[in-house]
């Protein structure tokens, strides 16, 4: 089926592959949420690729017009504007008259301008901005009905790709569902506004006849340059293969603790208290990826590019040669602007052009602040662990824990049944001093070592110690002594 393409990012493949050529249209949503800004976006990828192009304006001015496309820096050259609002050259309603009743003149002269405008332009792509103007002339729904039938026909005959602009209908008003049975497909753009951060928007294809197209939400944003679509991540629809090698963390007793490393395709959680040093485990993990050439993202929610360059070069790591090189790049994400899909779009694109083979979610704690509820984020995690696994990424995930000592440790949500590997970084107190504890307490692929042993981070970077068999109770933070007074790691 020849398809157009609507010029929209990410909305294409949301539709299959694009709008089928010669079909009937409807774009609903409330004011605001870009109906306009899409509307221009599909006419314009029209005018680029060799189709003739018609804006028919019923309720919004040429002026109006530009000035949406003025926001984007886009050119309106080569696009026809048709003002049809049934006002004379003075800026009058045409409807000085006694005999017929003022709503069927205006109707008629809203009507037959379009007609004429599609029949002398010929176009290749129509949009009507809106129809809410020909509902409310129309008055009755049988009227309503009537007038779509003929413009329907004549987009027919002009063989043309239609985009229908209009609010959506109000349940129990009469004329609610009579657009709907005379189209071929149906987006709903939809926006909301939470207590605090930006306004979030999303879309759904509601219908589209004949064809298969990507259901359910997907997150938008309307950005300087035109509207873009993030469009739901379905691990099903990319499947992969992947080989489960080690990956090596560069430090051989880290590496002990996992039976050889981490494995290419496994996600890993890194738990514990704000300082124990999740970000900082991470980033060897990182280092070692890029000394092996390899690409790495890590999206960033809590730390800025200067904080995050800072704390890493002060553990000793030489990330900046690694960072021009494109090895290693830092993404940060503000929770008050993202939209989840947005994230797995982000991901996506960096698995799949920008070859990365390890990605760090620093921190999940501020990946829960952008998604509305905690199910949400369940669903958006497994869709997004699984997509990875598939390609063959190494996945690691930092989430802190309330308190900072004590058996009482709590994650704001619990996520470790999602990921292959459980990392346990721990505090706890000895000698008169707080030190800090390292262990696994999950593998799913395989074998892994059941001792807890002593981490430390300073200049010299990460280091991991012997086994802590001379405590007991160190999960708790303040454990019983056993052994002798000596160091545990060597200085």
């Amino acid at each position: 089926m020849d398809r157009v393409r609507t010029g929209a990012p990410g909305l294409d493949e949301v539709l299959g592959g694009g709008l089928p050529r010669n079909g009937i249209y409807l774009v609903q949503g409330s004011p605001g949420v870009g109906k306009t800004t899409l509307a221009l976006q599909f006419l314009l990828e029209g005018s680029r690729t060799g189709d003739k192009s018609l804006y028919l304006a019923l309720t919004e001015t040429r002026g109006e017009v530009q000035l949406v496309a003025d926001s984007h820096g886009w050119s309106l050259e080569g696009l026809e504007i048709c003002e049809l609002d049934g006002r004379d050259d003075q800026g009058r309603r045409e409807h000085d008259q006694t005999m017929f009743n003022p709503a069927e003149v205006e109707l008629e002269q809203t009507v037959k301008p379009i007609m004429e405008a599609i029949r002398r332009t010929r176009p290749d792509r129509v949009v009507i901005d809106s129809l809410s103007e020909i509902r409310l002339l129309s008055r009755e729904p049988l009227r309503y009905r009537r007038q779509l039938l003929s413009l329907k026909d004549l987009f027919l005959e002009q063989e043309c790709t239609v985009l229908l602009i209009d609010t959506p209908a109000v349940v129990g008003q009469d004329s609610a569902g009579i657009l709907e049975t005379l189209i071929g497909g149906l987006i709903l753009l939809e926006k909301t506004t939470p207590s605090y951060g930006t306004t979030r928007r999303r879309l759904v294809v509601d219908k589209l006849r004949g064809v298969r197209f990507s259901e359910g939400y997907h997150d938008m944003r309307i950005k300087s340059g035109g509207m873009v679509v993030y469009p739901r991540l379905v691990a099903a629809d990319h499947p992969g293969t992947a080989s489960r090698e080690a990956v090596s963390s560069d430090i051989p007793e880290l590496d002990a603790l996992f039976d050889g490393g981490l494995e290419r395709g496994t996600s890993t959680l890194i738990m514990g208290a704000a300082g124990t040093g999740k970000s900082s485990l991470a980033t060897q993990f990182v280092m070692a990826a890029a000394r092996r050439q390899e690409r790495s993202v890590v999206y960033t929610f809590e730390e800025t590019f200067g904080t995050w360059l800072t704390r890493t070069t002060g553990l000793g790591f030489d990330v900046k040669p690694h960072l021009d090189a494109g090895r290693v790049r830092l993404v940060h994400v503000d929770p008050a602007e993202l939209a989840p899909g947005e994230l797995a779009s982000s991901v996506r694109d960096a698995v799949e052009h920008g070859n990365a083979r390890m990605i760090v979610i620093d921190s999940l704690n501020g990946y829960l602040q952008s998604v509305p509820e905690e199910s949400f984020l369940v669903l958006h995690l497994h869709e997004l662990l699984t997509y990875l696994a598939q390609n063959g990424i190494t996945t690691i995930m930092n989430i802190a824990q309330h308190g900072l000592l004590g058996p009482a440790m709590a994650a704001p949500i619990d996520v470790s049944y999602l990921a292959d590997s459980v990392l346990f970084l721990r505090y706890f107190e000895a000698f008169g001093e707080v030190r800090q504890a390292i262990s696994i307490v999950k593998k799913r692929s395989g074998r892994h070592e059941h001792a807890i042993r002593e981490f430390q981070l300073d200049q010299g970077g990460v280091r991991v110690g012997k086994p802590l068999r001379d405590f007991h109770g160190v999960l708790t933070g303040v454990p019983t002594y056993v052994g002798g007074a000596e160091r545990l790691i060597a200085e």
